[in-house]
């Protein structure tokens, strides 16, 4: 069987993991989150932040133990059954084929904006190609790209961090110590209720799509265990760092309920304290962080898909690799629907997009679910068959397991009330479902061919003379 390669260097694994969890969303999307919450967006990002450390714990324990390239998809299919890993790893790919798509539209607007002579389209069609082409060349230069990608997105919020922090307590030259003004003041730190944190999630939660990926690339690293093993010990510094510290300069340097904090909240801090240039600095940063998501897209999507195809859930010519170790069928599949993605937003973004957008809105919270019960059964699992692979074992299991799924649960029940959430996991509880039900049809077709199988193998009965 062909076999992908390690490709992937400790440097880049790393950089995959410190990276993985910065996307446009924090730059950008934060804002909504901010305006509809009030500083006590920062609870919001904490809760959603110990959802995502509790499932990376529990995804880092099975990665450790057992690496795969489907990872989650993997491990649902040997916890729950196949139709378990055929469900989530086809959502988990949708979901990726998607953002591929909004990704590369996002990218594409910036661009025009700066070179309004080029068409926004062809700016799509271009970035897609090349990133798609890094990706069909090596493992490595995938790696390499991400590990450039990732390392100024973290220098920029290093940077943004420390400024504000300057800022805050009067050290830069202009500004002067603010206190806990913004906190307490305009209504309060609860200015929308206590409900409203929980509201809040809604908006923040799926900013943290993607910390799950490093344990899908470790698969392609010479030591996928240790690995995994580094990654997961400093995703709390990580949640800590970036999103509480930075969502935090910004709630105490402004007002939640400027205009400013709206848009684009970093540009706006970084206009207050008087950093020249801020907006197309902040421009540069956001599109960096929009290259690595579609890298990091196309990187995911296409081993998700080669994972499928080898277990059988995928056409088998998908598992096909290059001489440099490249799933270049699975890469080709993977793209191609976003390349179509693209053309249908510029066609009908007020329609097409939007329904794409929320079919696939949900599917975080069905992939956290459905690790949190694939770790809860494979735990005993290991337990019981090999305890030594257990390098990495989940915090107070299975107590810390089950807030995991109910605190899920709950998410998922909030969105189901809520006006503007509700679209979004409606539809992709019905892409779910068709899903589901391919899954069942597929079984049903094996189980029919296995014993029509069985029946011919068995030997006739000698006829009676």
């Amino acid at each position: 069987m062909q076999q992908l390669q390690t490709g992937l260097k400790g440097r880049h694994l790393s950089m995959i993991a410190i990276g993985g969890v910065i996307g446009a969303g924090l730059f950008v999307g934060s804002g909504a989150g901010i305006r509809a919450t009030g500083p006590a967006i920062l609870l919001s990002y904490a809760l959603a932040g110990i959802l995502v450390v509790l499932v990376m714990r529990m995804l880092g324990e099975m990665s450790a133990a057992s690496p795969a390239t489907g990872s989650f998809s993997s491990y649902a299919d040997r916890a729950l059954g196949r139709w378990a890993g055929f469900t989530i790893g086809w959502l988990y790919w949708w979901f990726w084929v998607v953002v591929l798509a909004v990704e590369a539209t996002a990218g594409a607007a910036i661009v025009h904006n700066w070179i309004p002579e080029v068409p926004a389209w062809l700016v799509a069609l271009a970035v897609m190609a090349v990133l798609t082409g890094t990706n069909l060349y090596s493992v490595g230069s995938y790696g390499e790209f991400e590990f450039w990608f990732s390392a100024i997105k973290v220098g920029a919020i290093v940077v943004f961090i420390a400024l504000g922090g300057l800022a805050i307590f009067g050290l830069l030259p202009g500004t002067e110590a603010v206190g806990m003004a913004n906190l307490t003041g305009h209504g309060g730190f609860f200015p929308h209720g206590g409900g409203a944190v929980v509201t809040g999630m809604l908006t923040v939660v799926f900013a943290f799509m993607g910390s799950e990926i490093v344990t899908i690339a470790a698969a392609e690293s010479k030591d996928p265990g240790r690995a995994v093993a580094k990654a997961i010990a400093s995703v709390i510094w990580r949640t800590l760092v970036f999103y509480l510290g930075s969502i935090a300069v910004v709630v105490t340097l402004l007002p939640w309920d400027s205009s400013k904090t709206g848009t684009s909240p970093y540009v706006a801090v970084l206009q207050h304290i008087g950093i020249p240039g801020a907006a197309p600095v902040m421009d540069f940063i956001v599109l960096t962080a929009v290259l690595s998501c579609l890298n990091s897209g196309v990187y995911t999507a296409s081993r998700m898909a080669f994972s499928l195809a080898e277990r059988g859930d995928a056409p088998r010519s998908w598992t096909q690799v290059t001489s440099r170790g490249v799933p270049r069928r699975a890469i080709w599949a993977s793209v191609a629907f976003s390349f179509l993605a693209v053309g249908l937003n510029y066609y009908s973004p007020d329609l097409a997009f939007t329904l794409l957008l929320n079919s696939s809105g949900a599917v975080a919270l069905f992939v956290w679910l459905v690790v949190a019960v694939s770790q809860l059964r494979l735990r005993r699992r290991f337990e019981q068959e090999a305890p030594e692979r257990l390098v990495l074992r989940m915090w107070g299991f299975p107590v810390l397991t089950w807030v995991a799924i109910v605190g899920i649960l709950a998410v998922l029940v909030t969105m189901l009330f809520d006006t503007a959430a509700r679209p979004q996991l409606l539809w992709s509880v019905g892409v779910a479902l068709v899903v589901l039900v391919c899954a069942w049809a597929r079984q049903k077709r094996h189980a029919v061919a296995a014993s029509r199988h069985a029946q011919s193998a068995d030997p006739q009965e000698e006829p009676v003379h």
